[in-house]
């Protein structure tokens, strides 16, 4: 069994890829540098992140595929699975080798085991926006907490940026330790030094009273009033209200909290 080892990012696996071909040895499998090998490794190749060889591999896809289907390309390494990077390794090797677009052969099933992983990280984009819930902090800025299964973070900044760009705002992925911040001007990635201890609102996503603007509670109020009247109770479905809303995310819903 032959085993690639890489530094886990996508310049990474892009350059695993060109790597594969340069030396005519494709690989069992794919591991990350920490992770420990395969048993029955007859041969393990370290491969060196070189942007340079990852801008090469990313072109000649570029020419293989539409742009929507590299968009999704790009986003399915956010889904963070344990075979995120061999489903990826495989799907563009396919795309590589094949004369014809593969795009829509869902009966291969590199092309599905890919589809597939996107149209997860896809779901959890979609949530994302459907569930963020600001709360006003006392200096203008609009605060939300968000803890997705995926790291679908960045595919969600275009659009609060559209949609709010007359305010600042910080939403704050608070498994992974990161968030984007904007400033109505531009929107960076921001981090936090845990040295001293996190803030509770970048811990359990609630501001404290003391950092909320003045109507925030009340605000906070309203919407839960209003929950609370365009509820049905006789139409009442906890089951496909946990499908719909999974129960993830209710700790950083407004109208779930007491």
């Amino acid at each position: 069994m032959t085993v690639f080892r890489f530094d886990n990012t996508w310049e990474g696996l892009l350059t695993a890829v060109f790597e594969a071909y340069a030396r005519r040895t494709f690989p069992e499998s794919l591991v990350a540098e920490r992770d420990v090998l395969p048993l029955f490794c007859d041969e393990a190749f370290t491969v060196v992140t070189d942007e340079a060889k990852a801008a090469r591999v990313w072109k000649g896809l570029e020419r293989k595929l539409s742009p929507t289907v590299l968009r999704c390309l790009a986003a399915c390494w956010l889904a963070e699975e344990p075979d995120t990077p061999w489903v990826m390794f495989r799907f563009m090797r396919k795309v590589i080798d094949t004369p014809r677009s593969i795009e829509t052969d869902f009966g291969d099933a590199d092309v599905l085991a890919f589809t597939r992983m996107w149209q997860r990280v896809e779901r959890e984009r979609t949530r994302l926006m459907q569930f963020i819930r600001f709360q006003k902090a006392a200096d203008g800025t609009y605060f939300a907490a968000v803890e997705p299964e995926k790291n679908a973070l960045p595919l969600i900044v275009p659009h609060f940026r559209d949609r709010f760009a007359g305010q600042a705002w910080l939403i704050y992925d608070v498994g992974r330790a990161y968030g984007f911040y904007y400033d109505r001007k531009e929107v960076r990635r921001v981090t936090f030094d845990e040295a001293g201890g996190l803030p509770g609102h970048l811990v359990d996503g609630r501001l404290d009273r003391a950092l909320m603007d003045k109507d925030e509670l009340l605000f906070q109020s309203l919407w839960k009033a209003y929950f609370k009247a365009i509820c049905i109770r006789e139409r009442m479905n906890p089951r496909k209200q946990r499908n719909d809303m999974p129960v993830r995310y209710w700790k950083y819903l407004t109208e779930k909290q007491e």
